[in-house]
């Protein structure tokens, strides 16, 4: 079976985790303070503190610029349940905007539709899905133009640029995932990111229970530290990052030119971008979605149709669903089209090769 992912992790992730057991400090020590430091230059831009999550991530994001218990946040309502979870345990409200037909990112649009309704709104916490930069441009100024925080979810984009610059240095905050499927991992592990080095101060402090010196605390705080053996295997990744993400650009060259069904339409990337395609996702028209799933899968094939319904929709929010069923047009139609292939670094060209011929066989 092709998987749809696979970690790639070679013999220095395992040397250095070795190193780290054998040295005894496993947590709070040099590994991490490093790994912060080289993925604030690999970004070229911002402050970073390593915590135990993408979610985490975002939720400590978001408490370090300020949100409070009932606080407005206008997010996507095509993402990973986290997105809005996250906003959920800091206190907010998420509100859903639509998404662009294209790109499958946050509609623009319909952000501004919804601060139309709702004049009280304190944040956007914005997705760059599959790997690919939402039009910061737009958002910027509309940030700007109604003094909202500004925080971008980047699990799924490590390395992804907008006109040049890369995503997770645009907005008060980010959110990175070294989940396993992601462009590189920790295992489990994520990074947030800060504009001003002030809130990365209080955020090392608010992910050690508050800790302002040994066996001091200034506040309430939670344990959502990264070890010193995530954090040295995140060293190894993130050095190989732009190698993977080079080759996840070039599988999916491949499939551009090479999938030529009339029923499959092919992800765009848009103008001035740089997508690091985390997925490759493909919209199935007249249906054939599921079907397609099916006959990929005979051939040995993975695939993951990865958002089947609108976080609106789940059961822990089920309670908003019909306020979002004529808001969310885009989004519901998306749903029932999409599904992504395997464009992971690990693929091989026979593999690739093989996929294509399947889906163009369909």
């Amino acid at each position: 079976m092709i998987e749809i992912a696979k970690p790639q992790i070679g013999p220095e992730e395992i040397r250095m985790v070795s190193e780290v057991l054998h040295s005894g400090q496993l947590v709070s020590g040099e590994h991490v303070r490093q790994f912060q430091c080289e993925f604030a230059a690999y970004l070229e831009d911002g402050h970073c503190i390593a915590v135990s999550s993408g979610t985490t991530a975002l939720e400590i994001a978001l408490r370090t610029l300020g949100l409070t218990a009932g606080d407005k946040v206008i997010t996507t309502a095509f993402s990973f349940i986290a997105t809005a979870n996250a906003i959920v345990h800091a206190g907010g409200i998420p509100l859903f905007a639509d998404i662009d037909e294209w790109t499958q990112n946050i509609s623009v649009d319909s952000i501004e539709q919804m601060l139309e309704e709702h004049a009280d709104v304190k944040a956007i916490v914005i997705v760059h899905l599959f790997g690919q930069s939402c039009d910061m441009d737009r958002i910027l100024e509309i940030a700007s133009r109604h003094q909202l925080l500004l925080i971008e979810d980047c699990a799924q984009a490590h390395g992804a640029k907008w006109q040049g610059r890369k995503v997770g240095t645009f907005g008060d905050a980010a959110a990175f995932s070294f989940y396993p499927t992601k462009n590189m991992t920790t295992g489990e592990g994520g990074m947030v990111v800060f504009k001003q080095e002030d809130a990365a101060v209080h955020a090392g402090k608010l992910i050690q229970h508050g800790i302002r010196a040994r066996n001091e605390f200034e506040f309430i705080g939670y344990n959502y530290r990264l070890s010193e053996i995530a954090a040295a295997i995140g060293q190894c990744q993130l050095r190989k990052l732009d190698g993977f993400n080079e080759a996840r650009r070039r599988n999916a060259a491949h499939y551009d030119e090479y999938i030529l069904h009339p029923g499959v339409i092919k992800p765009q990337a848009s103008s001035g971008v740089q997508h690091v395609y985390n997925q490759y996702t493909l919209r199935l028209i007249d249906g054939q979605r599921d079907a397609f799933i099916a006959y990929l899968a005979e051939e040995g094939i993975n695939t993951s149709s990865y958002y089947p319904y609108t976080i609106p929709e789940q059961l822990c929010y089920r309670s908003d669903a019909m306020a979002y069923r004529q808001r969310l047009a885009v989004a519901n139609k998306v749903k029932h089209e999409t599904v992504s292939i395997p464009v992971h670094p690990g693929l091989t060209i026979d593999e690739i090769q093989h996929i294509v011929a399947v889906i163009n066989q369909f």
